[in-house]
């Protein structure tokens, strides 16, 4: 790890950073991420001559299927600056992240991983990234490649790439969970996110200032991903959700295009006995042809309209994006006095 240079005496203020870790599975590697970020709460200087400090680390426990919640009550004993948000259960990723950045008071936010493969020494070149370009979101740029496999990361690659031409979104292809935001942008994006939102996509509503800093990920130790293949998906369609109307245009467009075709069809199937060419034009096969094309694009574009209403349903309803609760401990029953029965009396 990089040295730290410690603060020396400056009347230049200090950018004060607010670390968001969502925490799913971080029950081995938790520990050593936090004891990594140490040396920064103390202060250091940027490459460009930036004075910064971690001034918290917020820990937000998604309900992973591990001891996560036992690693950060005793982080959160260790360090003074280490505090903790618990979510009744969990909300995925993005929720979590958003959670956190919901109760962060630096002037700036880093999100992390809590798997250990994102270097907090890359978080001065990442300030004065935002300092230099003005930029309000600064997203690492790995200058090696995942650990997840050819076909999935091909698979990732492009999909954020046809996003990004088809729904007119920012690079997509630069969105990365290693990021650096805005502290105040962060806050009032947070206060209205609403549920199924996609961080990424909703950070370009309120900022076209985005830069990339190079970085390189690190290995994951051998962990598993926790994301299955419907999970990934599934936050794939969040992303074509969150990204507008532009699914809803691209409906439209669809219907006029099979419109279209079937005028094209129709004409074929009336001229072509006229003039000899294909008597057997106008058969089932033709018609089924119609049919099916008719009733796909139907289909489709209501499963499109179906998604987008169930959306503003989920708003409608006031469903949350996410719940922060007490500490699980906290509402446990207290332990019986000496000489107390654990069971409740019963009406005789």
């Amino acid at each position: 790890m990089t040295p730290v240079d410690p603060l020396p005496p400056r009347a230049e203020p200090v950018y004060t950073m607010s670390v968001v870790v969502p925490v799913y599975q971080g029950e081995r590697t938790l520990a050593a991420m936090v004891g990594e970020l140490v040396p920064y709460t103390h202060g250091a200087i940027t490459p460009d001559g930036h004075a910064y400090r971690i001034a918290e680390v917020i820990l937000v426990h998604d309900n992973g299927p591990d001891q996560s919640d036992a690693v950060m009550r005793t982080l959160a004993e260790q360090h003074p600056f280490v505090s903790i948000i618990w979510l009744s259960r969990n909300f995925g990723q993005h929720a979590a992240t958003i959670a956190g950045m919901a109760k962060s008071t630096g002037r700036w936010i880093v999100t992390l991983d809590e798997d250990g493969q994102h270097d907090p020494a890359d978080l001065g070149a990442f300030l004065d990234t935002a300092v230099r370009e003005r930029a309000g979101v600064v997203y690492a740029r790995f200058t090696n490649e995942r650990p997840h496999g050819f076909l999935r990361a091909a698979a990732s690659k492009s999909s954020k790439r046809m996003l990004g031409t088809a729904f007119h979104l920012p690079d997509a292809s630069q969105f990365q969970s290693f990021r650096l935001v805005r502290g105040d942008m962060g806050r009032k994006l947070a206060s209205f996110a609403a549920t199924g939102v996609y961080l990424d996509v909703a950070l370009s509503w309120v900022t076209n200032r985005v830069a990339t800093c190079p970085t390189r990920l690190r290995t994951a130790d051998g962990r598993v991903s926790g994301y299955s293949l419907p999970a990934l998906f599934a936050y794939f369609w969040r992303m074509v959700l969150t990204s507008g109307t532009a699914g809803l245009r691209a409906v439209s467009v669809l219907g006029g295009i099979i419109a279209l075709l079937g005028i094209a069809v129709a004409l074929y199937v009336i001229i072509a006995p006229q003039v000899g060419s294909n008597p057997e034009t106008a058969g089932w096969a033709s018609l089924m042809v119609a049919v099916l094309l008719c009733s796909g694009a139907i289909l489709f574009a209501l499963g499109v309209i179906a998604e987008y209403i169930g959306v503003g349903l989920n708003v409608s309803m006031g469903r949350p994006l996410y719940l922060t609760v007490d500490n699980p401990e906290t509402i446990m029953p207290d332990d019986p006095e000496p000489g107390e029965s654990e069971e409740a009396p019963r009406d005789r």
